[in-house]
C-alpha cells in the first residue's frame, strides 16, 4: 500500500496524468504543458508512488497506459471539472485567466475565425492560449471526453448533452482554373465535369451530394483530399472543378475563379458546439461570446480580401 496521503494529489498532477494519457508521449505532454521532460518524469514518479501503479510502460519505442491509468484518467477528468467549477464559482475575470483552451476546427474555420478570436481574447485575457485540433467529422466523444472545449462545424454532432448555436451561413460555389476551362453553365456540364473534393474520416458526403443522390445523380470524382488545403494544387493547371464554401476564396483558394453551382444546392451553416457541462461556466460563456463577436469582423475582412467575380 502507498505511504502517500491522498492530500498529496493536486490539480497539476491530475492535469499531467491527463496530458500524458492523451498524448501517449512524455515528450509531447511536456510540450503541451510547457515544462521539461524531466519535470514530467519526476511528477509521474510521484503519482506512481501515490497510486501504487506504473501508470505508463514502455511498448516498442513509445509508452502505453496501464489499465489502472485508463481508470484514473477518467476520474481525473471529473475531478478537474470540479476544480474548474470551484475556481469559477465567482464572477469571471478575463485578466486573471491563465490556461489553454482546445478548439476543433477545419482549415476553413481555422483561417477565417481563429486569428481574430485569438487577438480579441488576448486583449482582455493575456494568459489565454489556444490549441487547435482538426475537427474532421465531429463526434460527441470529442466533447464528452474533453478532447476540446469548442467545436466549429457545419454539422453539429447529435447528442442530448451537446449544445450548439449558429454563427453564420455560407454558399457553395464552383471553383475552377480559368486558364484551363470555363465554368459549367448547366447541370449536364456540371455533372460531366471531373470533380475534386474534401472527404473527412469517417467518410461522409457533402450536403450537395446528398441532394444529388436523392435525385438519382452523382458527381464524378477524380481526387479526394482530407482538407481544403489540398484542393488548390489539384485544381491549378487542371480542367477539374471543386464545389466548396465561397469563403475559401479569401485565403486557401485565392486566385481561382468561382461561379454559381448550376444544380440545386443547399446553403452551408456554421455552428459553434459545446458540451452541456460547460454551458454555465462563466469562462466558457465569455469565450463563446467572444467567438460570436468576431464573426462579423472576420467575414468583413474575408470580403476585403476576396477578389470580385
Amino acid at each position: 500500500m502507498s505511504d502517500f496521503d491522498h492530500l498529496d494529489l493536486d490539480g497539476h498532477l491530475l492535469g499531467l496524468l491527463l496530458a500524458v494519457h492523451e498524448e501517449g508521449s512524455i515528450t509531447r505532454a511536456a510540450e503541451r504543458l510547457g515544462v521539461t521532460q524531466s519535470a514530467v518524469s519526476h511528477a509521474l514518479d510521484k503519482l506512481r508512488s501515490i497510486v501504487g501503479d506504473p501508470l505508463f510502460v514502455k511498448s516498442g519505442r513509445g509508452i502505453v497506459a496501464t489499465a489502472q491509468a485508463h481508470v484514473l484518467a477518467a476520474r481525473a477528468r471529473v475531478l478537474l471539472d470540479d476544480l474548474r467549477r470551484f475556481a469559477m464559482a465567482t464572477a469571471f475575470e478575463p485578466a486573471a485567466f491563465s490556461g489553454t483552451v482546445t478548439i476543433a476546427a477545419n482549415d476553413l474555420q481555422r483561417d477565417l475565425l481563429l486569428p481574430t478570436l485569438l487577438r480579441y481574447v488576448r486583449a482582455s485575457a493575456p494568459g489565454f492560449a489556444m490549441r487547435v485540433i482538426p475537427s474532421a467529422v465531429p463526434t460527441v466523444e470529442m466533447l464528452r471526453d474533453q478532447h476540446c472545449e469548442l467545436v466549429i462545424t457545419p454539422r453539429p454532432p447529435d447528442g442530448s448533452d451537446i449544445l450548439h448555436k449558429r454563427l453564420f451561413e455560407d454558399r457553395y460555389r464552383v471553383f475552377y482554373d480559368a486558364s484551363q476551362r470555363k465554368a459549367p453553365r448547366t447541370a449536364a456540364e456540371y455533372l460531366a465535369a471531373e470533380h475534386v473534393t474534401v472527404v473527412y474520416e469517417p467518410r461522409r458526403r457533402l450536403d450537395i451530394d446528398e441532394v444529388l443522390a436523392a435525385r438519382g445523380l452523382a458527381r464524378r470524382f477524380v481526387a479526394m483530399v482530407p482538407g481544403f488545403g489540398g484542393i488548390g494544387p489539384l485544381l491549378r493547371g487542371s480542367t477539374s472543378i471543386a464545389t466548396l464554401p465561397s469563403l475559401l476564396r479569401a485565403n486557401l483558394l485565392r486566385g481561382f475563379d468561382l461561379a454559381p453551382v448550376p444544380v440545386k444546392c443547399p446553403t452551408m451553416p456554421m455552428f459553434m458546439v459545446w458540451h452541456r457541462r460547460h454551458h454555465a461556466d462563466p469562462a466558457h460563456r465569455w469565450l463563446r461570446k467572444q467567438l460570436e463577436m468576431v464573426v462579423a469582423p472576420s467575414l468583413a475582412a474575408a470580403a476585403e480580401h476576396m477578389p470580385s467575380g
